[in-house]
């Protein structure tokens, strides 16, 4: 059963020069525990469709159901994991997942909130560091902090919008490796958003594409039948692997290409002269 419905969605923003068209006819259906990742070139949409899930913003046609009911707005249901952390500066890894938890479960005690809050620090690896700023954090460290905040509000749905895109390359593979070990265990539904199609194959159930705009609408799906836990050393002798990574390429690459030669964009330059130089004048003494 689906929990997540997205029907016939178009977004479009209207300017004083018309109307852009970003996404056109989006249809996606993403079952309970399933890990969902769209991965596509910048600029295609991508992180518009994300905040239309969360309900940052709406569909200009189309709608968008979770478990059958349409999202009007934000929610406790949906948490979101963006690649900025979006961490409060003066708030401590502590208080910056306490933030969330006051705000999802108002009805617990002090002493239930501490203890879901220490136990989400714990889960992330950081509880040596729960007491810090986010600005005497790594990169990796805020966003393990944002990982935790997310899951301690319980999400039916966990959204990533390019979370790992700012990290190196080292730290963005371990903390791959963490967030599914956090996945694997209660296997939320989980919906990542990445322009790097190794991430995706390595983490998601499912990778679809994101064919460029305007009008972007999403490509054919590629199921990822590669045995849970995977191991990305072992992931490079996989055959399975290979064709599956060099059809998404593939594919990708095609798309790249008939973009660049069906988009003839015309370059108007301003009509600017240079002004007139000054005349410059001399006078002898007498």
């Amino acid at each position: 059963m689906s929990i997540l419905s997205i029907n016939n969605v178009s977004k479009w923003f209207e300017n004083a020069n018309g109307r852009t068209e970003v996404l056109k006819d989006i249809n996606l259906e993403i079952a309970e525990g399933e890990f969902v990742a769209i991965v596509g070139f910048t600029g295609s949409g991508k992180s518009t469709l994300i905040n239309m899930i969360a309900g940052l913003t709406s569909p200009s046609a189309g709608e968008i159901l979770l478990k059958g009911k349409p999202i009007t707005g934000p929610g406790h249901d949906r948490s979101v994991i963006f690649q900025n952390y979006s961490l409060l500066p003066w708030l401590t890894v502590y208080e910056n997942i306490m933030m969330a938890v006051n705000e999802v479960y108002p009805t617990w005690d002090n002493h239930q909130k501490d203890q879901h809050v220490l136990s989400m620090i714990e889960m992330v690896n950081l509880s040596h560091a729960k007491s810090k700023l986010p600005k005497e954090l790594s990169g990796g460290m805020r966003q393990r902090t944002s990982v935790a905040r997310a899951l301690s509000m319980n999400p039916d749905l966990l959204l990533m919008d390019e979370p790992l895109g700012a990290l190196d390359a080292l730290t963005r593979g371990n903390l791959q490796e963490e967030i599914l070990n956090i996945w694997s265990k209660d296997k939320k539904t989980a919906l990542l958003i990445t322009n790097d199609v190794d991430e995706g194959i390595f983490m998601a159930d499912r990778i679809i594409p994101l064919n460029p705009g305007p009008n972007a609408t999403l490509g054919p799906e590629f199921v990822i039948d590669i045995e849970r836990p995977r191991d990305k050393t072992s992931l490079n002798d996989n055959d399975a692997y290979k064709k599956l990574r060099n059809g998404l390429i593939e594919y990708l690459m095609d798309l790249g290409a008939q973009n660049k030669s069906g988009h003839k964009e015309e370059l108007l330059l301003p009509d600017i002269q240079p002004n007139p130089p000054k005349r410059k004048f001399f006078f002898r003494r007498a």
